[in-house]
């Protein structure tokens, strides 16, 4: 029944059937083709993986993202990151960088980053003497962040559906988030000078002050999510709730948003909200199936018998290799969902931290959204700089290196970048 189960998988896939419906038909046709379990088992699955606490904060955080959007928060955003850091060499990439790692504490979806920074900035850079290329591969890059720094949906999936607090998921994306945008920064200096493109403006006290006073409202944001997990005030499932209201507020306070705009945009992130249930759902009868029978089980057993589960190194290099290959033609939260349970058995089987296992599986799945055919965040940057995917992806080769050098560096210190969420449960007592 695995063969039918994969084999109808991928030649649905083949014919390019949604991946969700590929999973919906083929899982079915197992559980009919094995007679013994009876097909009322298929919407009971469904029900299970929907009926998920945690998964709530997913439209919240969804609508704080549109709404950012659409209010030309990432407009501020900009000017703020130019003010501070845009008078330096190479200014014009650190403000991208800057910008998506302030803009990935607000809204946690990287396809949003792409779209809301890079119509602006890689115009921007275009005419400061940048490549299209490296214009588009720094966007793409940089607003993979939105699913590393927190608040980040592949982390609520992850956490959801490994029973973990999403919280400490949220803390755990912190330093390496932190460490990919430095280091990507460090590069775009390198490249600004074998370019000899110079300062951008002069630095002005006025105008960061200017600016600071007209960006400061979604900068509260990423205040009111983090520092509310961290002082353990509500759970991330009600900070999204709460950012929410807050965007409320402002939109309320502005002459820009009328009742019609409002509406618009909660019909929009429900209907992003409903593509992600039907991924979840899919995933979520695949996953029992792949469970039922023991897939999960028998990974561990063949991993046992080749004795790879006695190296940790061995263990993530496993994992980060089959994400790799998965997340170049799937989506996150289904990829989450079907191998978080396999991923999960190895984990404890191998003495590893479950948030440890999550963050590195995260963090590897983010460089899928920038892996051509599927990467989406690739995709949105390379049609806004005018160009072919191709042609914006080797200028995405150095940083494929610096996502996965972080990737490793997440693998071999997992004290440095573990620190914060540790600090937080250890302080609510969990």
């Amino acid at each position: 029944m695995l063969f039918l189960l994969f084999g109808s998988f991928v030649v649905l896939c083949l014919l390019r059937v949604p991946v969700a419906f590929s999973m919906f038909i083929s899982a079915t046709l197992a559980i009919a083709a094995q007679g013994d379990v009876p097909l009322s088992i298929v919407p009971q699955r469904i029900w299970v993986g929907l009926n998920n606490f945690p998964l709530l904060a997913v439209p919240f955080f969804l609508f704080v993202a549109q709404a950012m959007n659409e209010s030309g928060a990432s407009v501020r955003l900009i000017d703020l990151s130019r003010a501070a850091v845009g008078w330096m060499r190479g200014g014009l990439a650190y403000v991208n960088v800057t910008v998506c790692m302030i803009f990935a504490g607000i809204s946690g979806v990287s396809s949003a980053e792409t779209l809301g920074v890079g119509s602006i900035m890689i115009p921007a850079m275009k005419r400061e003497g940048y490549p299209a290329g490296f214009s588009a591969g720094l966007t793409a890059a940089s607003s993979t962040l939105g699913n590393i720094i927190p608040p980040s949906l592949m982390m609520i999936i992850y956490a959801a559906t490994a029973g973990l607090s999403v919280g400490a998921m949220f803390l755990s994306g912190i330093v390496p988030g932190l460490l990919i945008g430095f280091i990507q920064m460090a590069w775009s200096r390198r490249v600004a000078a074998r370019l000899d493109i110079g300062d951008v403006a002069p630095f002005s006290v006025g105008r960061l002050r200017s600016s600071a006073r007209s960006a400061w409202p979604p900068l509260v944001i990423p205040v009111i999510v983090i520092g509310g997990i961290l002082g353990g005030l509500f759970t991330a499932t009600e900070a999204s709730v709460i950012a929410v209201l807050y965007v409320l507020i402002l939109c309320a306070a502005s002459h820009d948003f009328g009742l019609r705009k409002l509406f618009r945009l909660t019909e929009d992130s429900i209907g992003l909200f409903s593509l992600s249930l039907l991924c979840v759902a899919a995933a979520s009868l695949w996953g029992w199936v792949l469970a039922y029978y023991a897939v999960p089980q028998g990974v561990v057993s063949g991993l046992e018998g080749l004795g790879l589960l006695g190296s940790r190194v061995g263990i993530f290099a496993s994992v980060i290799a089959v994400f790799l290959i998965v997340g170049t033609f799937m989506d996150a939260v289904p990829a989450i969902i079907i191998l978080q349970p396999i991923v999960g058995q190895i984990a404890s089987a191998g003495g590893i931290d479950p948030y440890h296992m999550g963050l590195v599986v995260v963090l590897t799945l983010a460089i899928g959204l920038i892996t051509p055919p599927y990467g989406l965040c690739l995709l949105i940057a390379a049609d806004l700089a005018g160009l072919s995917a191709a042609d914006a992806v080797r200028a995405l080769v150095p940083f494929y290196l610096i996502s996965l050098a972080v990737v490793v560096f997440a693998v071999l210190f997992p004290d440095i970048v573990l620190w914060i969420p540790r600090l937080a449960m250890a302080g609510s007592g969990r």
